[in-house]
């Protein structure tokens, strides 16, 4: 059981042929509750929690192996893993972001968490981005992996799903062609969101309908992807 929970927090591979992924704090946890996710085991360090409820599957560690199988450094715990679940819209999309190589699993998580915020309807990651599972995203989006509506596609099958919506598709970028985003009406759009390093491919802007920019009148010569990714959402929801 240990080795199994020390793979979960290092392994995407092992959480992807498991099927679940690791959490960590009593925050995460009680969000995991009031979102109805599937809890398979809960790892206490040295007691329990005598206010939570019981588990099926609940184990108490020593401080030392607790230390030991944790993702995080001095950590009070507990630790516990969440089948995982595709999380597809119940409806219609008209708010969609794609996320694209970015690698950061502190800036999808935050993403996420922003998304979960702003009422943005589904969240594509397309390829090269941080695994939403990995304990440092699951962190960072303060409980919006087990809310937000999300999936995985190729760069072909998410423009066909926006344009399958009835969605134009935006990418964010730094071009002559890059309208003001203040000019735009994303209230039934989709945009896709580049690192900060790297932008989009340009394989993804080849596939949109037109290029987004943030204008900017300091001398920064970009925007962290978080932050960028929150001015659209905004802007998706104003």
């Amino acid at each position: 059981m240990i080795r199994f929970v020390r793979e979960l927090a290092r392994d995407r591979d092992a959480r992807e042929t498991q099927g679940m992924f690791l959490c960590d704090g009593d925050k995460l946890l009680a969000e995991a509750m009031r979102s109805g996710a599937e809890l398979c085991h809960v790892f206490w360090r040295e007691s329990r929690d005598e206010m939570a409820p019981a588990f099926e599957k609940e184990y108490l560690l020593s401080a030392d192996l607790f230390d030991y199988v944790s993702p995080m450094k001095n950590s009070p715990g507990p630790l516990f893993t969440v089948r995982r679940h595709e999380q597809v819209p119940e409806r219609e999309s008209s708010r969609v972001l794609l996320l694209e190589e970015i690698q950061d699993p502190g800036n999808v998580g935050t993403i996420l968490r922003t998304a979960d915020a702003f009422g943005v309807d589904l969240v594509i990651l397309l390829d090269g981005c941080a695994d939403v599972y990995a304990p440092k995203t699951v962190r960072a989006s303060m409980g919006a992996v087990f809310r937000q509506s999300m999936l995985r596609m190729g760069r072909e099958e998410a423009a066909s799903f926006c344009r399958n919506q009835g969605l134009p598709l935006y990418g964010a970028a730094l071009s002559l062609r890059a309208r003001d985003v203040r000019e735009l009406d994303l209230t039934k759009a989709a945009v896709a969101i580049g690192s900060e390093g790297h932008g989009l491919s340009r394989e993804l802007l080849d596939l949109c309908d037109g290029e987004l920019i943030i204008p900017m009148c300091g001398e920064a010569e970009s925007l962290n992807a978080g932050v960028a990714a929150a001015i659209v959402m905004w802007e998706m929801c104003r």
